[in-house]
């Protein structure tokens, strides 16, 4: 018998689906005013609907996606993707109007963020939200939280509970070094003095292109957002790509223990600036893009003033520079996913070839870089690639910033020569230890760098030297444990993080890092099982995330079986 089919009783010229309501589409009209409906600019505009209301409406959705001519199925995936979004649906309760958020992360938990969340949740009002958040780039200030966008350093309830019966929810900005402070120390000469249409402003003579080029790669500088690619030969890379070329930098740093680009943007933002200004002229970049990870809401009103300062007073010509802001998604560190949130989409990695230095930003070649990597520009031009290349200790060369956490007694960043040992690192620049803790293991290069015993503490860190050991440095995020702390439960505490900031695309990453959790759990360790599982991970995920994160866990069942035989 056929099957019936059913009427469609529509009005004529009436479309499929939610109607958009007259309320919500004048709300969203006033709100945006003059912003260009584009749709890379999504992300912005849902933050602007969130920053005002403290949660998204779905007919705030729909009237958004009428008025920038999308599907709401896209608005609803993408606002739904990042975690700083709240979607309220029909009949759904609205969030509290202040949220705190406690960070629960490897260098949190230690310092007590599980009895700081329930202290929280037992003495703040109902009218609160208190939130377990994955790290949020204050590792050093462990445990760490924040009050609406006030970050808490060493939170505690009274600390907290003052700042909400306060009101004081807004960011405090640092003390950075400003626009016209920056110009009086010399700040932008260089870049004028960068081209071959330079002349020698009697601060020295004009640099070629292929002179910045060659001095970045005789100081071997390397990516320092993780990846370690040589920036000098990055550079000529993409000038090998046809034109327009576009500028990507990522200061997306979520990594937990990582927090070394907030640090050098809390006092010197221009340094960064012209780092990546004299990129775009020796690369010929037609656009900057700046992703800033949305925790660090002091740092974006001072980018947005700093910009504003250099763009109405600039030293020389200026390529447009943009910045975005990001929503909550550790897998936006990850170069191909930081690009496709710039386009406004969710923040899913791209499988490669093309690589982005062909294929990236608005399918345009695209240079890529994290904050610390230009921060250092200016510096090795004005002082020579000799100058960086003769630091360093046991054979390696240069300088490393270590962002430094955990059980040392002056937690922070560390500006420190490569191939410095764990050890010295600790004793020469972090104050040794805390009285009654001994070393016991450590991270060396943050979440997803894998864990070493105190028996391997050495090691050079540096690039390429933890790889026969089954780790890697990374970012250069160091997290110190005592014999007071599990290294069962701190690569536990990892997958957890993993777990959460998948993002879905894959299965490995996806199904795996919640499987990994669920066996890591167990009293029992199955070790076969893990030992498989792993290899499926690393072998079979689209990115670095779940490729990376079995490395702590592999690192407990190599060098600390003494937790796992007593099922500590």
């Amino acid at each position: 018998m056929p099957t019936k089919v059913k009427s469609d009783k529509r009005e004529p010229g009436r479309n499929k689906g939610r109607s958009v309501k007259p309320a919500a589409l004048a709300e969203i009209r006033e709100l945006l005013g003059e912003t260009p409906r584009l749709p890379e600019l999504l992300i912005e505009i849902l933050h602007r609907i969130q920053d005002k209301h403290g949660y998204i409406t779905i007919d705030q959705v729909m009237a958004l996606a009428h008025d920038l001519n999308i599907s709401s199925a896209h608005i609803y995936e993408v606002a739904s993707f990042y975690h700083h979004f709240d979607l309220v649906g029909e009949g759904q309760t609205p969030p509290p109007t202040l949220t705190v958020r406690v960070c629960d992360s490897i260098s949190c938990n230690l310092a007590g963020a599980e009895s700081l969340v329930a202290d929280l949740q037992a003495s703040l009002g109902e009218g609160i939200r208190v939130q377990r958040v994955p790290c949020i780039g204050r590792c050093q200030d462990a445990p760490a939280a924040v009050v609406g966008q006030r970050p808490v350093a060493k939170a505690d309830r009274e600390k907290v509970g003052r700042l909400v019966e306060s009101g004081k929810t807004e960011p405090v900005l640092p003390g950075h070094l400003g626009y016209r402070d920056y110009l009086a120390a010399g700040g932008y000469r260089l870049l004028t003095r960068i081209g071959d249409g330079a002349k020698d402003s009697g601060d020295g003579a004009s640099l070629t292109e292929e002179q910045v080029i060659q001095c970045l790669e005789d100081s071997n500088l390397r990516g320092l957002g993780g990846a370690g690619f040589p920036a000098g030969r990055k550079w000529r890379i993409l000038r090998e790509q046809p034109a327009p070329r576009l500028l990507a930098i990522n200061i997306d740093e979520g990594e937990p223990g990582t927090f070394k680009d907030r640090h050098y943007l809390e006092i010197d933002p221009h340094r960064f600036l012209e780092g990546a200004l004299i990129a775009a002229r020796v690369v010929d970049i037609a656009e900057v893009y700046i992703y800033l990870r949305d925790e660090y809401s002091a740092l974006r009103r001072v980018l947005e003033r700093e910009l504003q300062a250099l763009q109405s007073d600039p030293p020389c010509p200026l390529p447009a520079i943009h910045l975005r802001r990001g929503a909550g998604a550790y897998i936006c560190g990850e170069e191909s996913a930081m690009i496709e949130s710039i386009e406004g989409k969710r923040g899913m990695p791209r499988q490669r070839p093309p690589y982005v230095a062909q294929v990236g930003l608005f399918g345009r070649p695209t240079l890529e870089h994290n904050l610390e990597t230009l921060y250092w520009v200016r510096e090795l031009l004005e002082r020579g690639a000799d100058w960086f290349s003769r630091q360093g200790r046991n054979g390696r060369h240069g300088l490393r910033s270590f962002s430094v956490s955990g059980r040392v007694n002056k937690p922070g960043v560390h500006l420190a020569p490569a191939g410095i040992t764990l050890r010295q690192l600790i004793d020469e620049y972090c104050g040794g230890m805390p009285e009654g803790h001994e070393l016991y293991g450590y991270f060396p290069g943050g979440a997803s760098g894998g864990i070493l015993p105190a028996s391997l503490a050495d090691i050079p860190l540096d690039f390429d030297t933890l790889q026969p050991y089954g780790c890697f440095i990374g970012s250069a995020a160091i997290i110190v444990l005592s014999q007071q702390d599990s290294a069962r439960e701190a690569a536990l505490n990892a997958m957890r993080f993993f777990a959460h900031e998948s993002c879905g695309q894959c299965t490995p990453c996806r199904v795996g890092t919640e499987k990994a959790v669920a066996l890591m759990e167990q009293d029992q360790w199955d070790r076969d099982l893990l030992e498989a599982l792993s290899s499926v991970m690393i072998d079979a995920s689209i990115c670095g995330l779940g490729q990376a994160a079995p490395n702590p866990m592999l690192s407990v069942l190599k060098y600390f079986p003494q937790e796992l035989d007593h099922g500590e």
